[in-house]
């Protein structure tokens, strides 16, 4: 796999082979990708709420750490062993009633680490309710 033949298909395809059950039940659907991030939308689900009927901190995390991985994938052209060394998330509002969409930027990648930011957005309405700073060890 390189980056001139990696498509939305292609890191739907690494969701399918690369992540849990558990993460796969969160039922992510690659949205679009480009040269440094990747978007993924998260949808709004029962399974995923908590009281207040708003999605909980948890499945935003996951959704997140899972959408950096992905723009690792997209920036190195194929999957790299990486482990989650540190995320870092602020929660600036609730998101209840609609889909989210969750966007993972690369920001600098070097020989053993790489860093990202990501943010969760209303799929409606396009405001940010979480930000995430992210580092990655790269094996």
């Amino acid at each position: 796999m390189n980056t001139a033949t990696m498509t939305t298909d292609t890191l739907q395809q690494a969701l399918a082979d690369l992540f849990a059950p558990w993460v796969q039940a969160l039922n992510l659907k690659v949205e679009r990708l480009d040269a440094d991030s990747v978007t993924l939308r998260l949808p709004q689900s029962d399974q995923l709420t908590r009281v207040g009927g708003m999605l909980c901190g948890q499945a935003m995390m996951a959704a997140a750490d899972t959408a950096m991985v992905l723009a690792l994938i997209q920036h190195f052209g194929e999957f790299r062993p990486c482990s989650t060394v540190q995320l870092s998330s602020t929660f600036m509002k609730p998101l209840s009633g609609q889909d989210a969409l969750v966007t993972a930027r690369v920001l600098r990648v070097g020989k053993a680490m790489a860093f990202g930011e990501i943010d969760l957005a209303g799929a409606n309405d396009g405001k940010s309710v979480f930000r995430a700073s992210t580092t990655y060890a790269l094996m």
